[in-house]
């Protein structure tokens, strides 16, 4: 006699993006709340980030002091970092049926090294590609905001004092384009993303990501 088990269920894999002061740390958190306040296991995380070396790799990108970072060599260091935390992290959480929420994913390479360090869509793409394994989001949360409501709000949350990192301490054209550049990837997979204004309430952002997600559970 035979005893059959049944794998897990997959669990969600949910992205926040969004420029810098958008507002995805808050979300993430009340998000990963709602899903627990429904029985399901989550597990929040970040990128660069999530392991070890992931998180040796963020300090080297973003930290200021450690020389000139070109641009294919900061699309390269986002990308190992991604590799191994979907080896690490990601699919072995999805695999058990945890849910994850990830601040930030491939897209944000596209849109920072892709758009904002003009490497293009397609060779930023192809490494990412290769990092993940082709793995993708089931739902991609953008945080709308301009580069001037992004500043101010990151000012505000320092104590009025600007202390960025590398990246967010580009000019304000930049983020621009980081903005455009969100948008356009949610503009050629609608169905993937959910696109919000930053701007409105943090209840309100909660209520639109919660009612989304119910939707995909």
């Amino acid at each position: 006699m035979s005893i059959e088990s049944s794998a897990p269920t997959r669990g969600l894999f949910i992205v926040f993006e969004g420029g810098d002061g958008a507002g995805k740390t808050t979300q993430v958190a009340m998000a990963q709340q709602w899903l627990e306040s429904r029985g399901a296991t989550v597990r929040t995380t970040r990128e660069p980030g999530g392991t070890q070396i992931s998180e040796e790799l963020r300090s080297l990108v973003l930290e200021h002091g450690h020389g000139e970072i070109d641009a294919r060599t900061e699309a390269l260091i986002y990308s190992a970092a991604r590799a191994a935390h979907v080896q690490q992290v990601i699919r072995p959480s999805l695999e058990a049926g945890t849910h994850i929420i990830c601040d930030r994913f491939v897209d944000s390479s596209l849109a920072y090294q892709g758009m904002g360090r003009e490497l293009g869509f397609a060779a930023v793409a192809s490494i990412n590609d290769f990092a993940t394994g082709g793995l993708k989001p089931d739902v991609t949360i953008i945080l709308d905001i301009s580069a001037e409501h992004g500043r101010a709000r990151r000012i505000a949350a320092s104590g009025g004092v600007e202390d960025s990192d590398r990246l967010e301490a580009e000019p304000d054209d930049f983020h621009e384009r980081i903005r455009n550049a969100f948008l356009e990837l949610a503009a050629q997979d609608p169905q993937r993303y959910l696109v919000l204004d930053a701007t409105a309430s943090v209840e309100q952002l909660h209520q639109s990501i919660v009612e989304h997600l119910a939707g995909l559970l």
